[in-house]
């Protein structure tokens, strides 16, 4: 074991705060398959405040299963605040979370099917070697937020 590791570290959810969390959280479903774990939540009061540093916090929203891992894997935690702080469109240089990535068959076709329920492309789809061979075919986009999702298939070197 390493020194200083956490003893018990899990990976369990990503947050995405929504301007409207129900359609945000729709759109995962629809393209991705992912799945919503109930309950659905609605957090406020003095707890809240505490937790998030912001007096009178109020937060709704749901957990999303994430396709691929069962019934016990990762989640997207799709929130929305109350009152929420505007802000810029993310770049995929900026410091601090840029992106989530979801593996697909074919990134021809999830590209098509990602903009067909109102996401758009950031860039184009291209196809990357890596050192031992092996190929990468992605694409960035933006949800219908313009949050980052890259779409993603890997494939042996041939």
């Amino acid at each position: 074991m390493l020194m200083g590791m956490i003893k018990g570290a899990k990976y369990v959810h990503t947050n995405l705060v929504a301007r409207d969390w129900k359609r945000l959280a729709q759109f995962y479903q629809t393209v991705f398959g992912c799945e919503p774990v109930p309950p659905e939540r609605d957090f406020k009061g003095e707890r809240m405040g505490a937790v998030t540093g912001l007096s009178g916090a109020q937060i709704q929203g749901a957990h999303l299963r994430m396709p691929g891992f069962g019934n016990s894997g990762p989640t997207l935690e799709i929130f929305q605040y109350h009152q929420m702080e505007e802000k810029d469109a993310s770049a995929i240089n900026q410091p601090g979370f840029a992106h989530i990535a979801f593996e697909v068959d074919s990134v021809e076709d999830a590209r098509d099917e990602f903009n067909a329920h109102g996401g758009s492309p950031l860039g184009e789809l291209v196809t990357l070697t890596i050192e031992d061979g092996k190929q990468v075919t992605l694409i960035y986009m933006r949800d219908p937020e313009g949050n980052i999702v890259e779409l993603q298939r890997w494939s042996e070197p041939t």
